[in-house]
């Protein structure tokens, strides 16, 4: 693989302005298709066989009542001491429904004496209004329509507020100017020319936009939501500027060694670039795995981040080289761009001078088995709230109160009850009764009489009559825990009202499709979570040639990912520091949160464990004692695998801007999970095992040596063969040379070629 990528990376640097031009047009293809594409469908989390998924397709089959539009409730609370009754507001809740409904894109407008929704106190009404399109596509006509409407209810004295989702404000762009902001000075900070900062954060915007815009184009046809978006520019956003980042500096290193920038680019490409298509793999793998769970969004946002990890990958190995070739010394710091133009490369003595990299390694090496216990009992604290976790949808309620979508909410909860917000749908299917209506009727009055539903409605039948629809009412909130038991207790009793009745039902809504996928979840959870740490443990097994450092880096990504869902728990469900990180109101986890954060964080952890390693392993190899191997390992990959987390978590940490609670949350999840394992695990606990287990962590039976396949990531073939074709000057002449230049630095023994392009 190493040789491969070498020879793409000379071939692209040599054609760096054809593989420019080329993405140039592809990309403004990408873009303009992405531009002129029908917007994305809406978030659908439909998973074929659950209960919630047959009976929505019933409604749709016998109500012919589509699904997914945006909707608005319009919630009339009158002035103290005041009815909402009273005919004057009566005739001002018609005017503002009929003014609401006048935009084209609704489909359905009912008043509060339509559809009966008054409180019993006679102070609060509800009407409904139903859109034809998700609120992302309601148009700013449509919005300011019904925001007028409100406005001539508030004039008339009434209080108004609108919940359900039409009025959600759009995703801002805040999240990705910060990210970008925070990714620039970091990147600043760490290679110190502007040119070298400012590559990887140019190829990471073309690969994001190429995906972005990728997803835009097929949105419609593959029905990718726009959380699919959002989560594709967060992982393209991390993963495009740190895989960038691993080549330029590992190019800057070969240009350090003496090496001329075609040789360079190369040798970069094939070194890092080797590390950069592994654990791109490992991702890839991850998010497409993600399949396996069974809900239709999962596997869509699994597969779409997947590609564009794949992308990612694709520009950090063409498009870098290319740009590295147009700027060939603007990205070298400023001590070697001064003795690369001196003719004078840096010294050894200059290249392998103790940094902070190699002093943490040092530090951690002499003391690791008090820093291993340190670290280990720090990551099991974080993770004991995980074993609270609870999964659910809180809707509204988790909304910050400044919002008229959580007052309509919270007014709703005080005049109708915490249910009403969460309430079921029975889909009753009553053409084998005698007497359908009747039997429908009873269906109704049995569950009425289930402990914890305090109001069930009358039937409502399609055309047919032999179907129909009963709105039941909880008496606790949509994320409550006996919510999930009222669910449960009336499915259970379906048996025995079939036997009764004639009829049998399907319990829906968006409640009891919460508590499926929850369900759906949790069951998959922990098998999805076995694959992938074996998969780990198996991919590592292949890379490093070793059992006990697999398995080492398989306990770690455990420990971090536990510990990012116990902080996820305290912060999100607990409320701790919950203001401190922009979390308005505590509720249950997003049901899909703990599967996405596994497969991903999975992705992340086995880049750093790969990038920092790989260096480790490529020391020992070279022959290095196992303590020195560690120090020197982290002498050359600490400092990069540093700002690349600082990088990603700054990223992630962005999106809790985000307006959307899913990416809000996975957000915040993966920051910590990157955190953790980047700083905690990878650049800690990793260097103390090591050097507890000393020579026995690259240990493998004779039986194993044998039949794994030989990857060299590190690239020792390729260094052997550069230095083989390297020119081999006179003994003499050589060591003259050598002094002449105060010693020219050398690779695997051989003397390093150095010189320039033209151009350069």
């Amino acid at each position: 693989m190493a040789s491969l990528l070498y020879r793409l990376g000379r071939f692209v640097f040599r054609r760096r302005w054809s593989v420019v031009l080329m993405w140039v047009a592809v990309l403004g293809g990408v873009v303009t298709a992405g531009l002129l594409a029908p917007s994305a469908p809406a978030d659908s989390s439909s998973i074929p066989g659950a209960e919630f998924s047959r009976a929505n397709s019933l409604i749709q089959q016998d109500f012919h009542t589509a699904t997914g539009g945006a909707s608005a409730q319009i919630v009339f609370i009158a002035p103290d001491g005041q009815k909402i009754t009273t005919a004057h507001y009566e005739k001002v809740m018609d005017e503002v429904v009929a003014a609401a409904a006048k935009s084209p894109q609704v489909t359905s407008s009912d008043t509060p004496l339509q559809t009966g929704q008054f409180s019993k106190d006679g102070t609060v009404a509800i009407g409904d209004i139903n859109y034809s399109v998700k609120n992302d596509d309601l148009t700013a006509e449509t919005t300011s329509t019904l925001q007028s409407a409100i406005q001539i209810g508030r004039d008339a004295g009434l209080t108004v507020e609108v919940g359900g989702d039409a009025l959600s404000p759009a995703a801002s762009d805040t999240a990705l100017i910060f990210s970008l902001v925070a990714a620039g000075i970091i990147l600043l900070v760490t290679l110190g020319s502007l040119a070298a900062a400012g590559m990887p954060l140019l190829t990471a915007i073309a690969g994001v936009g190429l995906s972005v815009f990728g997803i835009m184009a097929l949105s419609k046809p593959l029905g990718l939501s726009s959380t699919t978006l959002e989560l594709a520019l967060m992982l393209g956003l991390a993963v495009g500027i740190d895989y960038a980042l691993f080549i330029v500096s590992r190019y800057r290193e070969e240009r350090a060694r003496g090496r001329e920038p075609q040789e360079a680019a190369g040798a970069a490409v094939g070194t890092a670039g080797s590390a950069v298509v592994f654990a791109g793999m490992t991702v890839i793998i991850a998010l497409a795995g993600l399949s396996v769970v069974g809900i239709t969004s999962v596997t869509k946002m699994g597969l779409a981040a997947a590609a564009t990890i794949a992308v990612s990958v694709l520009v950090a190995l063409t498009l870098v080289p290319a740009l590295l070739g147009l700027w060939p010394r603007a990205v070298l710091p400023r001590s070697l761009r001064k003795a690369s133009g001196s003719g004078s490369p840096l010294t050894a003595a200059q290249k392998d001078k103790a940094n902070l990299g190699s002093r943490w390694a040092a530090f951690v090496l002499r003391r690791p088995l008090p820093l291993l216990l340190f670290g280990v009992i720090g990551l099991g604290a974080l993770a004991l709230p995980a074993a609270h976790m609870r999964l659910g949808e809180a809707g509204n309620a988790i909304l910050p109160t400044s919002s008229t979508e959580r007052r309509a909410y919270d007014e709703i909860s005080r005049a109708f009850g915490p249910g009403y917000n969460g309430q079921l749908a029975v889909i009753v299917t009553a053409d084998g009764a005698v007497d359908p209506k009747a039997a429908a009727t009873q269906v109704a009055d049995k569950i009425r009489a289930t402990p914890g539903v305090v109001e069930v409605a009358a039937p409502q039948f399609d055309q047919a009559g032999d179907a129909a629809i009963i709105s039941v009412v909880p008496a606790s909130a949509p994320d409550a825990a006996e919510t999930t038991t009222l669910v449960d207790t009336i499915r259970a009793q379906r048996p025995a009202v079939q036997a009764q009745t004639g009829t049998t039902y399907l319990v829906t809504g968006l409640t009891a499709a919460n508590i499926d996928i929850a369900a759906k979840v949790s069951s998959a959870l922990v098998p999805y979570l076995l694959t992938v740490v074996g998969l780990a443990f198996l991919l590592l097994l292949v890379v490093f040639r070793s059992v006990l450092v697999p398995l080492k880096a398989t306990l770690g990504f455990l420990l971090s990912v536990f510990a990012s869902l116990g902080a996820l728990t305290a912060v999100f469900q607990w409320g701790w520091l919950a203001g401190l990180f922009g979390v308005p109101a505590t509720g249950p986890l997003q049901p899909m949160l703990p599967i996405m954060l596994v497969g991903i964080s999975f992705g992340l952890a086995m880049d750093y464990e790969v990038f920092l390693v790989s260096r480790i392993h490529e020391a020992h190899s070279r022959g290095e004692q196992a303590r020195d191997a560690v120090v020197s390992g982290f002498r050359h990959s600490s400092r990069v695998v540093v700002a690349a987390a600082l990088i990603m978590i700054s990223v992630f940490f962005g999106f809790l801007t985000n307006t959307n609670i899913v990416i809000k949350e996975i957000g915040f999840g993966l920051a910590v999970a990157v955190l953790l394992d980047a700083f905690v695990v990878r650049m800690t606990l990793v260097p103390a095992v090591l050097a507890l287990l000393g020579k026995a962590a690259w240990w493998r039976p004779n039986w194993l040596e044998r039949v794994l396949p030989r990857l060299d990531i590190e690239g020792r073939s390729l260094e052997k063969q550069l230095a083989a074709d390297a020119p081999q000057p006179e003994p003499e002449k050589r060591s003259d040379a050598a002094h002449a230049v105060g010693g020219a630095p050398t690779i695997e023994g051989e003397p390093a070629a150095h010189g320039s392009v033209p151009g350069e």
